[in-house]
Order: C-alpha cells, then sequence, then structure tokens
C-alpha cells in the first residue's frame, strides 16, 4: 500500500536504482560537470583525501543522514580543517541533489545545518607602512604586484594573468579579464576568473601611476598583450616560488612572525581599507569581484563613478604616508 501510494504521489523510487557505488557516481558526475581545469582537480582531490575510502564503496540508497554526520566528525576529528570539510561537504551535497534529480533517491542525505559554511580564523591586516614596506624590500619586479594587491585587492592568479592591455593609465583603470591557475603537474591555465563577478574593471590609485609606469619600461613582456609580470627567468610567476620570494621581503621589511601575512592578506588589507573608505557592500564587492549565492547583491554593479572615488580615497593614504615619510 505504501508503494502504491508513493506512486500516485509521483514520489516512488525504484530501490534497485540507488544501489550503485558513490565512488562511481561521483566519477561520472564530475565528469559530467562543466567545471574549469582546476576546479575539477579540486573536487577529485577533496573526494579522493575525504571520501573515497569512507564512503567510496557505499550504495547512494544507504547513504543516510547518520552516516554524513558520522562521515563529517570523523573528518573533524582527523584533524582535518573545517574548511575542507566543508567544502567536501558541498560537493556531496551537489551530488547526492543529483541523485534526487536523477530519481536514484528519494531524498538528500546532506542535512546538517551549516555544516557547508566556512569558518576559517580571522586573517591579519597589514598597516599601511607596511605594505609599502614589503613593496620597498621585495625583488623590483614584484613591487608593483604587492601593492596592487593591496590597492586594487586582486588575487595571485589575477595578477599573474594580467597583460600590459590591462591597464590604462590614461584613466587609471585596471580591467580583469583573465586569471591564472596553476594544475597539479605544474602546468599553468589562463582561464575566466574565479566567478563571472571576477571579470570586471577596477579604479587605481593616481599615486600608483609612477610605480605602474616604471614597472611598465623595466620588467613587463613586450606587446600590447605582453605579461605585466615575468619570474627572474622570463616565465609565468609560479606560487610556490613567489611565496619564497615573499617571506625574504617580510623579514628584510620586519614584519613580525607572528602576523604569518599572505599576499592574499593584503586583497582583504585593502577591502578593510575600501570599506572604512565609505563604500557600500555592494560597490565593495563588485570592486573585489567576489561572488556569493548567499547575497544576490554582490552580482550587481557598482557605478564606475563610485569605484572611482573609493580609489580616490586610498590616493589620499598614499599621499598622506609618502608625504610623512619625507618629513
Amino acid at each position: 500500500m505504501e508503494v502504491e501510494a508513493d506512486i500516485l504521489k509521483s514520489e516512488w523510487v525504484d530501490p534497485d536504482a540507488g544501489k550503485v557505488e558513490l565512488d562511481d557516481y561521483i566519477t561520472r558526475w564530475i565528469k559530467e560537470r562543466d567545471l574549469k581545469p582546476r576546479t575539477r582537480e579540486e573536487y577529485e582531490r577533496n573526494i579522493r583525501l575525504h571520501v573515497r575510502t569512507q564512503l567510496g564503496n557505499v550504495a547512494l540508497n544507504q547513504v543516510t543522514p547518520q552516516r554524513i554526520r558520522s562521515w563529517r566528525t570523523e573528518r573533524l576529528d582527523a584533524g582535518i580543517g573545517r574548511p575542507t570539510v566543508a567544502k567536501t561537504y558541498r560537493i556531496l551535497h551537489a551530488v547526492f541533489g543529483t541523485a534526487v534529480d536523477d530519481e536514484l533517491i528519494r531524498r538528500n542525505p546532506c542535512r546538517i545545518k551549516g555544516a557547508s559554511q566556512e569558518k576559517a580564523d580571522e586573517r591579519e591586516t597589514a598597516t599601511l607602512d607596511q605594505v609599502f614596506a614589503i613593496a620597498e624590500h621585495i625583488q623590483p619586479r614584484y613591487r608593483l604586484l604587492v601593492l596592487l594587491a593591496a590597492f586594487a585587492q586582486l588575487r595571485f592568479g589575477e595578477l599573474v594573468a594580467l597583460r600590459r592591455n590591462s591597464i590604462n593609465l590614461t584613466t587609471m583603470e585596471l580591467r580583469v579579464r583573465l586569471a591564472t591557475a596553476e594544475m597539479e603537474d605544474g602546468t599553468q591555465v589562463d582561464g575566466d576568473p574565479k566567478s563571472e563577478a571576477g571579470k570586471r574593471p577596477v579604479s587605481l590609485p593616481t599615486g600608483l601611476r609612477g610605480d605602474v609606469e616604471r614597472h611598465l619600461d623595466r620588467y613587463a613582456q613586450p606587446g600590447p598583450d605582453g605579461r605585466l609580470f615575468l619570474g627572474p627567468l622570463g616565465g609565468i610567476p609560479r606560487r610556490r616560488n613567489f611565496n619564497r620570494v615573499w617571506k625574504a621581503a617580510l623579514d628584510r621589511a620586519k614584519i613580525p612572525t607572528e602576523m604569518d601575512l599572505h599576499l592574499h592578506d593584503l586583497r582583504h588589507t585593502g577591502s578593510t581599507w575600501s570599506a572604512q573608505s565609505g563604500a557600500t557592500l555592494r560597490e565593495l564587492m563588485a570592486r573585489i569581484g567576489h561572488s556569493s549565492t548567499r547575497a544576490a547583491m554582490i552580482y550587481q554593479h557598482a557605478s564606475r563613478d563610485r569605484d572611482q572615488a573609493i580609489a580616490a580615497a586610498l590616493d589620499a593614504l598614499i599621499v598622506e604616508a609618502r608625504t610623512q615619510a619625507e618629513q
């Protein structure tokens, strides 16, 4: 009678349909997704490290909410970071959502409230003096990269993908079109930024004009499509190699080691300054190219005039710092 009732309500699921093993289904699921190469690698790595051994040989229709809760607890107890567990949980939630759509299971077993949210520790915010000190003590070819990380709030992949024609010196505007991703085999691939919102114009403080001009004259690759940043041997900078250069600059700039400051923290630093300049949440998110399904307003574009006002406020900070340094 229960089966007949489910059929009448169009809720019946063939119990044999969900007997496919989770590992087989996830493998097919990832293959059928339209993913960027780096995202595909990340999915495959998370599944390999955190799902395959624990749940891979379990049939879809045998993965219960209790089993998912136990899996998550075991991962956290094993010392896996909460952000990593949250990312993997989001993948599983999406996989089982598709299984429901495929009518292999009736309900999604991933039902833990808040499990998909990453709660990483608050990162450090550098001071204006510290940013300029790092830029002064890093290898000269990377001085502008440090300044753009802070004052244009760019990600590393966005920075190393910049070309000469990405910057308009007349309007002091930078346009983000691409991001360079490094694959596990070392291959570097230019593709779209992290999200569609990542393709954006960013107004630069006019106080950086001289820094941009000097960099273009001395370090950028020739030609309008030449790369803005190159390594010492002429290759695209790699995150691992750059991190060694970065740490050496922190030492020379006397940045406290307890800060554990990363280049990405300068993006957070610049975003904080922009917010303090009076930027609204919508304007700030448009400037940094942030995208979130939990905040629809992020997809709305800030006006160009207001973005230039943010850059002007940052410019005032630069002028003040340099004036004090000259006194």
